[in-house]
């Protein structure tokens, strides 16, 4: 379908006003993830056992390996629909929303009619205790039902990311991970629901902020072309849609392959190291998150640059969200390395957990510094829509990282899986930067 170019396009002044204006409320926003992570941790370590910890770590990372596989619906409706808005496609905007939703929907019923084969597969790969894979089997059984709103959560914050209001974004994630919050208090503490517990309050908290996210977005309803059947389901834009999801998807399973072979890996060292490492990532999630706002800043930014064709843009786009990036990823390390042991205590009551999390605790203070750049050269490539690059770099990074560990697991056991992890964030990094010149050689025309 052609459409007629606004000339309202563009991709306008690049500042460190701007860049904050969207970075931090994303920044905010993703923060109160990992944190509600933290938060099921520490309320079923309040139970002072190592299986509930672990059931509810394994869990939660099968549903999240299992999502974000479906990650390339938040990246790609980011990508497009800034690319769309910086070529001044108002029309496009309006039918990505409509497409991000749907894809959303079907992903989850999918996930849903074929849970009991994913589950099945998750506890072949995982080596963990029958104790640990009954309770784990149980919260996943509950939290599944939530599927179709989960994914299309994906879809509809990276619309609101393209359009720069990340701070309905946060509205959405502050409401989600509130209610979460307060109910696991109340069925866990209070009703003694247990993991099951845990589940109910997540599947609540995502339905509700699905809905709620909807409201957020309900502006472009204003548009008629989010219901035309011919623009929707336009064909060039659905193999144009395909194409760059479909890489995105490619990179997301590489790098669900890297964090779940991490977590697997850990159990083989039984259920405490297990427990540890499921404590010490919910660290690594709140780095990633913060270092994620200012990517998704700069996808945005990069997007409509590159869809004006705005070679200095795209480049200043670049540049001002890696500075304000590198700052936050010291300060993180900053506090990890001060206050990294008085958050362990506070998440863990068993004396043996909070010990070995202690010995591999300068893994987490490093982690933020090795992983600034992949974070901000992920976020310049989707932005731009150069997803094959991203795809190809990834699948290099993986292959290092799983060398990696064949070397240092048997030499250094626990602290070589850590070694490993951190030695794929530079591959990530270093194979990006290979290929940004190229990047921005495309955004000139």
């Amino acid at each position: 379908m052609t459409e007629i170019l606004n000339p309202a396009g563009g991709v306008g002044e690049i500042t460190h006003r701007r860049i904050l204006h969207t970075a931090l409320p994303i920044v905010l926003s993703n923060a109160t993830v990992p944190i509600l992570g933290a938060v099921d941790t520490g309320v079923v370590g309040q139970l002072g056992e190592a299986a509930p910890i672990g059931a509810v770590g394994i869990g939660a990372v099968v549903l999240a390996g299992l999502y974000w596989i479906f990650g390339f619906l938040r990246m790609g409706t980011t990508g497009l629909t800034a690319r769309a808005k910086g070529e001044g496609r108002h029309g496009e905007v309006a039918a990505m929303l409509t497409r991000a939703v749907m894809i959303g929907v079907v992903a989850g019923l999918f996930l849903i009619i074929g849970q009991v084969w994913f589950f099945r597969a998750a506890f072949w790969l995982s080596p963990a205790s029958p104790e640990v894979e009954v309770l784990a089997g149980k919260y996943l059984q509950i939290r599944i039902w939530s599927a179709p709103a989960a994914i299309a959560i994906f879809g509809l914050t990276g619309w609101l990311i393209a359009q720069e209001r990340t701070k309905a974004v946060l509205v959405i994630q502050l409401w989600m991970n509130g209610v979460n919050i307060l109910l696991d208090l109340w069925f866990v503490l209070g009703l003694d629901w247990g993991v099951e517990g845990v589940a109910v309050a997540t599947v609540i908290a995502e339905v509700s902020g699905c809905a709620l996210a909807l409201w957020m977005c309900r502006d472009v309803f204003e548009n008629p072309a989010w219901k035309e059947k011919t623009r929707v389901f336009d064909p060039a834009a659905l193999r144009e849609m395909a194409s760059v999801n479909g890489d995105i998807l490619v990179r997301s399973l590489l790098l669900q392959a890297i964090f779940m072979s991490f977590l697997f890996l850990g159990a083989d060292f039984g259920d405490d190291t297990l427990a540890a490492n499921q404590v010490l990532l919910q660290f690594l999630y709140i780095t990633a998150y913060a270092l994620d706002g200012f990517a998704f800043a700069v996808e945005t930014l990069a997007g409509q640059a590159f869809g004006g064709r705005d070679r200095a843009g795209l480049r200043r786009a670049a540049y001002l969200a890696s500075v304000w990036a590198v700052l936050g990823s010291l300060l993180i390390a900053l506090i990890y390395w001060v206050a990294g042991g008085w958050i362990v205590d506070v998440m863990t009551t068993s004396d043996t957990l909070r010990a070995l999390a202690r010995d591999y605790l300068p893994w987490v203070v490093l982690s933020p510094l090795f992983g600034v750049a992949p974070f901000m050269l992920d976020g310049v490539f989707i932005g731009a829509t150069q997803t094959k690059d991203m795809r190809n770099m990834m699948l290099v990074s993986t292959l290092i990282y799983f060398a990696a560990l064949a070397i240092l697991v048997p030499l250094l056991g626990n602290h070589g899986l850590w070694l490993a992890l951190m030695i794929s964030f530079v591959a990530r990094g270093a194979t990006l930067a290979l290929r940004y010149p190229a990047l921005e050689a495309r955004a000139a025309g």
